[in-house]
């Protein structure tokens, strides 16, 4: 009777003890809900916030932010590709950061002046192409849930959320309802490490995109400036 309590209770602390079996899973799957379904972008209460505008990134501004390198251009030029080519990301407009500033400076310091980085990773490159067409390039903050992420409809999504200082970033992945799997999930994985691994941003004008201004810029140490 002792042994076979022993063993019982060896089984129970080994299904304790494998949480690779839950996180494959987790990665297999990504907890997809309903676009209608998934949590939106967050407020907080301050909703002089939402009239702060987005815009489309470019390609190469993401890898950046990202401080991801850029493919080796020296050889196969005809080849090469950019990463994430199924990746779409809207960041804060020089307005948007000025007037975080502005309205932190504003409210001695009670107003927030985080911004937020908004990152689609969609299926297929065929699929971010056609949502492309019909979103704008630039919206405000307070139009992003009702018209990017509640208007697909049709597709669900995997939300992930990440504070890094001064920026927080907001990463989803999208699919067709009824999909089974993701193809980009390994872009996707990719993604969410270069996230987790940034470090804080404690100062916007690394996004400024300004005359005279420091623009986002790739460094050779894999470091974004300014972040601390």
């Amino acid at each position: 009777m002792g042994e076979q309590e022993k063993n019982k209770n060896n089984n129970k602390k080994q299904k304790h003890q494998h949480p690779n079996d839950q996180k494959t899973k987790q990665t297999s799957d990504f907890s997809f809900k309903p676009s209608y379904d998934v949590k939106g972008i967050r407020f907080g209460g301050q909703f002089i916030v939402k009239s702060f505008p987005i815009r489309r990134a470019r390609p190469l501004e993401l890898l950046k932010v990202l401080s991801f390198p850029p493919t080796n251009n020296k050889t196969n030029k005809s080849k090469d590709k950019l990463p994430f080519p199924s990746t779409t990301a809207f960041l804060p407009t020089n307005f948007t950061i000025l007037a975080h500033q502005a309205w932190h400076t504003l409210t001695l310091g009670l107003g927030s002046k985080k911004s937020k980085v908004v990152v689609f990773v969609f299926e297929t490159e065929e699929m971010k192409g056609d949502v492309d067409r019909i979103w704008p390039h630039e919206i405000s903050l307070g139009d992003v849930n009702k018209k990017l992420i509640k208007g697909l409809v049709g597709f669900e999504m995997a939300r992930f959320k990440f504070r890094k200082g001064c920026l927080t970033f907001y990463v989803y992945a999208v699919r067709k309802i009824g999909s089974f799997g993701f193809v980009c999930s390994e872009d996707l994985k990719t993604i969410l490490q270069s996230v987790v691994e940034l470090k804080d941003f404690l100062d916007h004008t690394v996004m400024l995109s300004m005359p005279n201004q420091r623009t986002i810029s790739y460094s050779h140490n894999n470091q974004v400036a300014m972040a601390h």
